[in-house]
C-alpha cells in the first residue's frame, strides 16, 4: 500500500481517495442533501453501509451530481444478517440496487462474527467471488481485530485491501494498526475527529476540546477537526468524516494544504487513552445486533 496527501493505493492497485464521506447514522431525509453538498464541494469517496438504511439516498445524490460513475469511489458494508455465500452474494445485489449502479469500488465485511464464524468466512468468500467476476473493485473487513485477521487469514486466498476501525487521537489502536501494515491492509478510520467520545454512548470528554489539539490547531490556524483529519492523511491512513452540515463538511475537506510536524504529530499519539468508545468486536453477535436489511 502506497500514500499520497489525497489519495492511497490499495494492494490490489486499486487507487482510494485518502478523504472519504461518511453517512453513519444521517438520517435518510438528510443524506441527499449532505452527499450532495459534499459531492459539490469536492469529495469523490463516499461511504454507506446496509445497516445505515441510506444507501438508496446515497444513490439519489449521486444520481443528481451529474457526476460520471467512473469519477467516484462507492463504499459500503454488508450486515452480520447477510453473512454466508449466498447470502452474501444476495447483500451485494440489494446494495447495488438502492445505490442505483453496476459496480462496487470496495464492498466490506462490517463486523467479524466471533459467535459464528464460519459465516464470517463464508461472508468473505462471497467478496472474493464478487472481486473475481468484476462486480467490486476491492474487499475488505471492518472492526477486525488481530486475532479475526489471523483466522480470516488462515482460510481465504486475498488480503483485505481495508480494515475500517475507530481510530482517533484518544484511541489509536497501535497494534492493530501494526498488523494492518504488517498485511498490507490499509486502515480506515471511522469517527476519525472521535466523533464516539461525545455522541453515540460518549463519556462526555471531547477530542474537539483537547488541549493539545487546540495548541496544534492555533499554531496553523486550522480548527481541531482539521488537524486531527490530517494527523490520520500523514501517517497513511484513510479517514471516514461524517457530517451534514454544509460548513463542516467544507472545513473536513479543507485539509491538504497544510502539514503538521513530526512533533506535533507525535503529541497527539500521545493522546491515546485506550479506551474504546464503539462496541467491542467480540460483543457482536446476531442476538444483540441483528436486524434485518430489506430488498428495497
Amino acid at each position: 500500500m502506497t500514500t499520497s496527501l489525497t489519495s492511497l493505493t490499495l494492494n490490489n492497485g486499486v487507487d482510494i481517495p485518502a478523504l472519504g464521506f461518511g453517512v453513519f447514522q444521517t438520517p435518510p431525509e438528510q443524506t441527499v442533501e449532505a452527499v450532495e453538498t459534499a459531492l459539490r464541494i469536492g469529495y469523490r469517496h463516499i461511504d454507506t453501509a446496509a445497516a445505515y438504511f441510506n444507501e438508496r439516498e446515497v444513490g439519489e445524490a449521486i444520481r443528481r451530481s451529474g457526476l460520471r460513475r467512473n469519477d467516484l469511489f462507492l463504499e459500503t458494508k454488508v450486515w452480520i444478517n447477510d453473512y454466508g455465500y449466498e447470502e452474501t452474494l444476495h447483500a451485494f445485489q440489494k446494495a447495488v440496487g438502492k445505490l442505483g449502479v453496476d459496480h462496487l469500488d470496495l464492498l466490506i465485511l462490517h463486523q467479524p462474527l466471533p459467535s459464528a464464524f464460519e459465516r464470517t468466512i463464508a461472508a468473505y468468500r462471497a467478496l472474493e467471488r464478487l472481486q473475481a467476476d468484476g462486480r467490486v473493485r476491492a474487499i475488505g473487513v471492518s472492526n477486525f481485530m488481530p486475532e479475526h485477521l489471523d483466522r480470516l487469514l488462515a482460510s481465504v486466498s486475498v488480503v483485505p485491501a481495508v480494515n475500517q476501525i475507530e481510530v482517533h487521537p484518544y484511541f489509536r489502536q497501535s497494534e492493530l494498526l501494526a498488523v494492518d501494515a504488517r498485511h498490507g491492509i490499509l486502515s480506515q478510520a471511522w469517527s476519525p475527529i472521535g466523533g464516539i467520545t461525545f455522541y453515540f454512548g460518549g463519556d462526555g470528554t471531547s477530542t474537539l476540546d483537547d488541549p493539545v489539539i487546540g495548541r496544534v490547531a492555533r499554531a496553523h490556524g486550522r480548527t481541531p477537526a482539521q488537524v486531527m483529519l490530517r494527523w490520520h492523511l500523514q501517517q497513511g491512513r484513510s479517514a471516514i468524516p461524517k457530517s451534514t452540515r454544509p460548513e463542516r463538511i467544507a472545513e473536513n475537506f479543507e485539509v491538504f494544504d497544510f502539514e503538521l510536524t513530526d512533533d506535533e504529530l507525535a503529541a497527539i499519539d500521545g493522546l491515546d487513552q485506550g479506551v474504546r468508545r464503539g462496541p467491542e468486536p467480540d460483543s457482536i453477535t446476531l442476538d444483540n445486533y441483528g436486524r434485518e436489511i430489506p430488498e428495497a
